[in-house]
């Protein structure tokens, strides 16, 4: 694969609905998700609504544009039902492997990598996020989560531009405190999907594209997991959100702080003996002081994300999340919290 790093920008929104990045989608319905807008406005209207949005919200010239500014690769959430009536029931939810086809027409024009993500949250389902229709629980769609990536890495595994594939989006690690036990998938569970999902990649694809494995938000869990004498392309990904920190960032000291817990989370990730790259990381600081003016936050958060991009210089890849928002949220639209770092910094 080359050993230059990816610093890209992820496509959040587009292929899967998120509410904080197209607000005016959900305005009218009450609903804060996918599967609850379609319930608030009906099969028919959603089926218009997202028609509409997926062919107008990234284009061809959005890729033109981040390879412009210096990025050379995206990280795109592919959803579960993307192979529409050609994968698991997708029930109401429409397919879109037309649009990750145009994708990947787009990005070799420009020079881009793809980095592909399995849109599936093992441990969230109450959230609404990820899981395949009419299943509850990870166990009851592990498969079909394994059939999809398959067929994912089989059709694209030719392409120039397909770098890999992540297994999964957001999972969410069961911890024990004590005698309490939290939510989410057990660890082992989630350790065994991981290797029935690099050999479900592998036999598709080849041994090429690299396989990624979140780390579900537990960078310690994972020392000697898929050693490389045996898997090879492994890489596992962190997830370094600040924004709901309990910490005090209203000066250079709280910002040196939130960004040297980026550095731990990273060496604790890298004690597995996998390369760890970033796939999700914004400009975004805890909540203000009352007291600090917008642009005293803004020239803060400049800082922050300088930092941040100097934390991340030894890992294989990072992306900024995330490309583009409808209300170009400062901290998270790269078009505006990149806007001023020199092309240099990002290429």
């Amino acid at each position: 694969m080359g050993a230059r790093a990816l610093h890209g920008v992820n496509l959040t929104g587009w292929l899967m609905l998120r509410s904080w990045v197209t607000p005016g989608l959900f305005a009218d319905s009450g609903a804060l998700d996918e599967p609850t807008l379609i319930r608030a406005v009906g099969e028919r209207r959603y089926r218009e609504l997202i028609a509409h949005h997926r062919a107008n919200f990234i284009k061809q010239a959005d890729f033109v544009q981040i390879a412009g500014r210096g990025f050379n690769a995206v990280r795109l959430t592919v959803p579960w039902y993307a192979f529409g009536e050609d994968g698991p029931d997708p029930g109401p939810y429409v397919g879109c492997i037309q649009q990750v086809d145009d994708a990947f027409e787009w990005a070799e024009d420009v020079g881009l990598k793809i980095v592909l993500v399995l849109g599936i949250a093992p441990g969230r389902e109450a959230e609404g996020y990820g899981s395949v229709r009419g299943r509850d629980r990870f166990s009851e769609y592990r498969s079909d989560a394994l059939s999809v990536l398959a067929a994912l890495a089989g059709r694209y595994k030719m392409r120039d531009g397909f770098y890999g594939i992540e297994v999964a989006d957001e999972p969410l690690a069961q911890v024990r405190r004590g005698l309490v036990v939290g939510d989410g998938v057990p660890l082992h569970d989630l350790r065994s999907y991981y290797r029935d999902a690099y050999e479900a990649v592998r036999t598709a694809a080849g041994s090429d594209p690299v396989v990624i494995l979140p780390d579900a938000g537990q960078p310690k869990a994972w020392r000697a997991f898929m050693a490389q004498s045996r898997y090879e392309n492994v890489w596992l990904d962190s997830h370094l959100y600040h924004y709901a920190d309990n910490a005090d960032a209203t000066g250079p000291l709280g910002v040196r702080r939130l960004v040297e817990a980026s550095a731990r989370s990273l060496d604790e990730a890298r004690r597995s003996g996998l390369p760890t790259m970033v796939g999700k990381w914004s400009g975004s600081l805890p909540f203000p002081d009352s007291l600090m003016t917008p642009e005293g936050r803004i020239a803060l958060e400049r800082v922050y994300i300088a930092e941040q991009i100097g934390a991340f210089r030894d890992c294989p890849a990072w992306f900024f999340q995330t490309w583009k928002t409808t209300g170009r949220l400062i901290g998270w639209d790269a078009r505006v919290a990149l806007a001023t770092f020199e092309r240099r910094m990002l290429d």
